[in-house]
């Protein structure tokens, strides 16, 4: 792949998680980590109504305001994600923009605003009421000057469309087939999607990509619109959701194939987990 030169010279030292702790991780502190923050949600929710009148500081350092009736939000004031994500943002010591897509409430777009190098935050979050959320959470950690948020989802369309959500659990929305099988309530709403033209013009022209996708089962045609831009010179890494329930996992590596890219790390274990995929030679 031909990459300008503000890409093909920098080569990010990803950091290396050893291999038995990641076991141990996922076989066993994860799953305590969701018990965790779901106790402690029930006793917040019960406390306080599921609100605050002020931010608070997470596990991971950064300031969000409190949402005790969902479960994606306890997850990220408890650290549930662990710190695999969170370590390679870190790592980066050269100027990048970070695009999240399928920011949610932010928790990632504000663990990068921590790294100085990251100088711009591009976060892309289709669902209104946790978009408003994640405005919020970016005015709460001093991040506006630095981060663009964006109301909209990235696809291979562009227009207004239905998505389901999941009562009590913002970070199960899906524009997949599959929202009607997700456990309790799943009501509708409808959110604007934009293809990868629109993104573009809010990414910087002079920066590398480091990018986070999280988008419940949309991440074939997600990756699809970014490997196909001319953004994709630039783009360091890709760190992704897979969910073998709802994800073609062999479709989205033939797309990494042919753009020059290798599947660098995986973190998880089973049917669910996320993969780094770095160009190949990085």
């Amino acid at each position: 792949m031909n990459r300008p030169e503000a890409a093909s010279a920098f080569r990010p030292a990803w950091p290396e998680h050893d291999p038995q702790r990641m076991a141990r991780d996922f076989l066993l502190w994860r799953h305590l980590r969701v018990v965790r923050a779901r106790s402690m949600r029930i006793l917040h929710k019960a406390l306080s109504g599921g609100s605050s009148s002020r931010p608070a500081k997470t596990v991971y350092g950064v300031t969000m305001w409190p949402n005790w009736g969902d479960k994606t939000y306890a997850y990220c004031h408890y650290g549930t994600y662990g710190t695999y994500l969170a370590d390679l943002i870190a790592s980066i010591e050269e100027p990048f923009c970070f695009v999240d897509i399928g920011a949610n409430q932010g928790l990632f777009s504000l663990i990068a605003g921590q790294n100085a190098a990251c100088k711009k935050i591009v976060a892309l979050e289709p669902v209104p009421q946790t978009y408003e959320r994640l405005v919020k959470n970016i005015a709460a950690n001093d991040l506006a000057s630095r981060t663009e948020a964006l109301n909209f989802g990235l696809s291979d369309k562009a227009g207004t469309f239905e998505i389901t959500l999941s009562k009590g659990h913002s970070g199960l929305a899906t524009l997949g087939e599959h929202g009607d099988q997700l456990p309790g309530e799943h009501p509708k709403a409808k959110v604007r999607l934009e293809k990868m033209e629109k993104l573009s013009r809010h990414l910087p022209e002079d920066l590398p990509l480091f990018i986070k996708v999280d988008v419940e089962g949309h991440e074939e045609t997600v990756i699809r619109q970014l490997l196909s831009s001319p953004e994709a010179s630039r783009i360091i890494g890709i760190f992704y959701e897979n969910d073998d329930r709802w994800t073609d996992k062999h479709a989205v590596n033939g797309l990494l194939d042919h753009a020059g890219f290798e599947h660098s790390r995986i973190y998880g274990r089973g049917k669910h987990y996320d993969v780094l995929a770095t160009p190949i030679g990085y």
